[in-house]
């Protein structure tokens, strides 16, 4: 599963200038509620807080049942949105892709959360790696937000090939909050432009509807939350079993709505 949890760490929720604000236990009840009757086996989420916000995460999950021995934190700040995936099979290997640069103009600027990849062993003959990845969002940037998320986007790409490169023949599946819509310059630059290296798994519910994410200012559904497989885990996915999750607490938790993909491991 893949989750954005809106802003689950400090922030200025009551307006007194101060980055102050947990989010409230509502919203975390209701994030916790709707994780644990999905019951994933691999939570990939973005907008997390530090380890003191994980481990508050951990906790209300525990509250509904639900536990994961495994966690990788991606953390870039002190209290910043940051990028964790939390597992029931043991994360051998895990990479922070911290150092990826791109340059608009004069400016050189760094990918502002990095991509968090980790290697999950499910079993002696199965395993893959997880690329996490939360891209720029829409919010004004005096540079352009669309051409940093598209500079952003190449760069996950150029992680994905370098991983394809090394091993061609590992699984590799790409998830996250891409922040723009499948028919994007974004998203053709994950994906790989001239040469296709994912490919959009689109989960969807059973009556069709694949949107993940509700603007409520513009009255407009969009899908924002992805999953991508190289060619040798696309044969893995299963389709039927794949779903965007609807469920009534949705907005009570989060502005994005969870992912959930199933793959054949045997």
């Amino acid at each position: 599963m893949t989750y954005n949890l809106r802003n689950f760490t400090l922030l200025d929720r009551d307006g007194d200038g101060r980055a102050d604000d947990p989010k409230p236990d509502s919203e975390c009840r209701a994030v916790a509620r709707i994780i644990s009757e999905a019951n994933p086996d691999i939570l990939a989420v973005q907008e997390i807080g530090n380890e003191t916000y994980l481990h508050a995460l951990q906790a209300w999950l525990k509250t509904q049942g639900v536990q994961y021995e495994y966690v990788e934190l991606l953390q870039r700040g002190r209290y910043d949105n940051n990028l964790a995936v939390l597992s029931r099979y043991p994360i051998m290997d895990s990479t922070h892709h911290t150092n990826e640069w791109y340059s608009i103009g004069k400016a050189r600027l760094p990918v502002a959360r990095g991509f968090l990849e980790t290697q999950i062993q499910i079993s002696e003959t199965y395993s893959f790696h997880l690329l996490n990845a939360h891209l720029k969002s829409k919010i004004y940037n005096r540079l352009g937000q669309t051409e940093m998320r598209r500079n952003e986007a190449r760069l996950l790409n150029k992680v994905v090939r370098r991983i394809l490169d090394k091993d061609p023949d590992c699984k590799l599946l790409v998830t996250g909050d891409m922040n723009d819509n499948p028919n994007s310059a974004a998203i053709r630059e994950v994906t790989g432009k001239s040469r296709k290296n994912l490919f959009d798994l689109r989960p969807q519910e059973p009556g069709g509807d694949a949107w993940t994410y509700y603007d409520s200012s513009a009255e407009l559904h969009t899908r924002f939350d992805y999953f991508f497989a190289n060619a040798v885990m696309l044969n893995d996915v299963v389709p039927e079993k794949s779903t965007v999750i609807r469920h009534p607490l949705t907005y009570a938790a989060s502005d994005h709505r969870p992912v959930l993909t199933t793959f054949k491991t045997d």
